[in-house]
């Protein structure tokens, strides 16, 4: 509890030397997330068949079984470390909506990187039938 208080500490005397009033979010905490993610924009990763992938490197990452959101699989992660034991574990996971990821770093991303790929359906007809090319 200790460190929970100085870390406090040091947060609200930043703020009050860069001018930023002292708030409290009201219990929504999509404020903090969204300050999280902010942070760790480059930490995300959306949820594809067989795991996780993160979105820039396309590295396949699982979700860590301590975590307590091992069983919910959310779309878009923002992980906070990433460990290798018999597969690469994210560490340290919220659950974030991929909109904010624009809003907060537009300079990182673009909305082709955040298209969800798995909803899109192949079309009906692709290439050239076998008569087609005889």
């Amino acid at each position: 509890m200790r460190q929970a208080r100085d870390v406090r500490e040091q947060l609200e005397g930043l703020m009050e030397r860069i001018g930023v009033d002292l708030a409290s979010c009201e219990s929504d905490n999509i404020l903090i997330r969204k300050a999280i993610t902010a942070g760790y924009f480059y930490h995300t990763s959306r949820l594809t068949r067989g795991g996780y992938k993160t979105v820039k490197h396309q590295q396949t990452v699982y979700v860590h079984p301590n975590s307590c959101l091992f069983e919910e699989q959310p779309r878009w992660l923002i992980y906070h470390e990433l460990v290798f034991t018999t597969k690469e574990f994210m560490r340290q996971i919220i659950e974030i909506d991929s909109g904010w990821l624009l809003e907060v770093a537009p300079h990182y991303y673009k909305s082709k990187d955040l298209e969800d790929a798995s909803s899109k359906k192949m079309p009906k007809k692709v290439g050239k039938a076998r008569e087609e090319l005889g």
